[in-house]
This record gives structure tokens, C-alpha cells and sequence, in this order.
């Protein structure tokens, strides 16, 4: 099980890092982008992974791994999809400031 304790350092920064930017404004509508986002991206990483798996380009040692599969691909390979598409959007509105992410007073 060596796998999903390398995913859980990226999980645990992932929430961690979106949560700190609750009170960001359009937080539900960056969180949305972020869920729409992350569905194309494990899609995208179910076709591509196991389309190289087939192929054989990569194999995974059963040995390290929890066992849940998409296809061929393990379930620990998107994890790093999903992170991203949370992580990516939630640093990005961490180093805007502040103030040029509210709209202007009419």
C-alpha cells in the first residue's frame, strides 16, 4: 500500500489549500469550476492510462496499491488529477490579491 500513502501528502495540501480560500470571493463558483474540471481530467487520465497500460509502457506492482481499479488504471492514479484541478484554481486565488478579485463599486 505504498501508493496511496504517497497520494495522501498531496490530498491533505489539496484540502487544505482549497479550504484556506473559503472566504475568497466566488469560492462555491471556483469550487464548481474545480468539480466540472476534475471530471474531464479522471476521464481523460481512465482513457490515457489505460490505453498506456494496454500498451505497455507502465505497469503497477499489485503489492502497493489498494486494489480498486478504473479499467487497468488504479484508483490512486486520479488523485493526482483531482488535486490538481482543486490545488491549481484554489493557489492561483490565494495569490491574487484581494482586492482584484472583488468587482468594482458601482
Amino acid at each position: 500500500m505504498t501508493y496511496p500513502l504517497i497520494v495522501l501528502p498531496f490530498g491533505l495540501l489539496t484540502v487544505i489549500v482549497a479550504l484556506s480560500t473559503l472566504r475568497r470571493p466566488h469560492f462555491g463558483r471556483r469550487m464548481a469550476a474545480s468539480a466540472a474540471a476534475a471530471v474531464v481530467l479522471v476521464a481523460l487520465t481512465a482513457v490515457f492510462d489505460n490505453v498506456m497500460i494496454v500498451a505497455g509502457l507502465f505497469s503497477y506492482p499489485a503489492e502497493h496499491l489498494t486494489g480498486v481499479r478504473i479499467g487497468l488504471a488504479p484508483i490512486e492514479d486520479f488523485s493526482y488529477a483531482v488535486c490538481a484541478a482543486f490545488l491549481v484554481p484554489a493557489v492561483y486565488a490565494l495569490l491574487t490579491p484581494a482586492m482584484a478579485t472583488t468587482e468594482p463599486a458601482p
